[in-house]
């Protein structure tokens, strides 16, 4: 079933989160990263078609940003009892064939999810230097069967207008995917499953 982002309100700010990487089993928290640089939040899953949709985006970007005092962190969130495709050992799996170059973090209770209210795979949060939320949204207008060019564009732009200071335009698409698989009980309050 595929649900739109809560569209968390710009100038929340991030929160907190420390969990484990699934490529290198380091866990990684909020203050891990670079307080002088952007961080992107990624929400995804291995089996969700509009992750795959842009899996290689993905990727490109990892690559393109990485030198741009960008850091970036893909977190998975899905209930893996459920959904075993979204373990921590297929995620590993496209990490490297798609040659993520941030850590993908496993969100084994569910409780980071909630905190950033996230609703679906895939889902963006761009937060500035002090953590403030500047951009949540949609990677593009691309979706698996719409046969529209994966670009990255309102991601890019976000990402380029806050590394150079400039204010980016509060109207933001949201993202649109596959909703999160919650375990049993733990499905959040803040929409409607």
């Amino acid at each position: 079933m595929s649900v739109q982002s809560t569209m968390l309100p710009l100038g929340t700010l991030a929160p907190a989160f420390n969990l484990p990487d699934i490529v290198t089993g380091k866990s990684f928290s909020l203050d891990a990263f670079s307080q002088n640089e952007l961080l992107l939040v990624i929400f995804l899953s291995q089996h969700c078609p509009y992750v795959k949709h842009v899996q290689l985006e993905l990727g490109k970007l990892g690559q393109q940003y990485k030198t741009k005092n960008v850091g970036i962190v893909g977190i998975s969130s899905n209930n893996v009892a459920e959904y075993p495709q979204d373990s921590p050992e297929h995620l590993k799996r496209m990490a490297n064939e798609f040659n993520f170059t941030f850590p993908i973090l496993y969100d084994e209770t569910q409780e980071v999810a909630k905190a950033y209210r996230a609703a679906c795979t895939p889902e963006f949060y761009l937060f500035n230097e002090k953590r403030s939320l500047v951009y949540r949204g949609q990677l593009d207008d691309s979706r698996p069967k719409n046969a529209l060019p994966v670009t990255g564009k309102d991601l890019r732009n976000a990402l380029d207008l806050a590394l150079v200071h400039q204010s980016i335009d509060s109207n933001q698409k949201p993202s649109v995917g596959c909703n999160i698989k919650w375990k049993t009980g733990q499905e959040p309050d803040y929409f409607n499953l």
